[in-house]
């Protein structure tokens, strides 16, 4: 118990582990970042694709374009998710990774699990967002 509270890092072990789960993440994320990519670079060529009649609807244009207006919101998420987990990357590289920005804590491997490429404990982000800051 002792030995926990002064730990001031993950150890190499438990590193590997984290950057496992970061590549898995990471592959997944490249791929559904591609996939909205290409639903937003459509440009509506006459090809195999293009099975809609020509006597297009305005609504149907409207729908469309919200689509890729949707798809472009969460390529720009995604994007930035795989910049995050890249990021958690060069942080277990450093052996830095894990490590609260704010408290300097170790953030618990649990929430490190579900969100790898945190950087701060829920204690600290909660403070940040109850005085405004982000």
């Amino acid at each position: 118990m002792a030995n926990e509270e002064v730990k001031v890092r993950y150890s190499d072990e438990e590193l590997a582990e984290f950057k496992e789960i970061i590549l898995e993440k990471l592959a997944k994320a490249k791929s559904e970042y591609n996939t909205l990519r290409k639903v937003v670079m459509h440009n509506g060529t006459n090809d195999i694709e293009d099975t809609t009649p020509s006597f297009k609807t305005v609504e149907d244009d409207g729908a469309l374009q919200l689509s890729k207006e949707e798809a472009s919101q969460l390529a720009q998420r995604q994007y930035k998710f795989i910049q995050n987990l890249e990021a958690a990357l060069v942080r277990i590289e450093n052996k830095t990774y894990g490590i609260c920005r704010e408290t300097g804590k170790l953030i618990p491997k649990e929430r490190l699990r579900l969100v790898p490429h945190a950087t701060l404990t829920v204690e600290a982000k909660e403070k940040l967002s109850q005085s405004g800051r982000n």
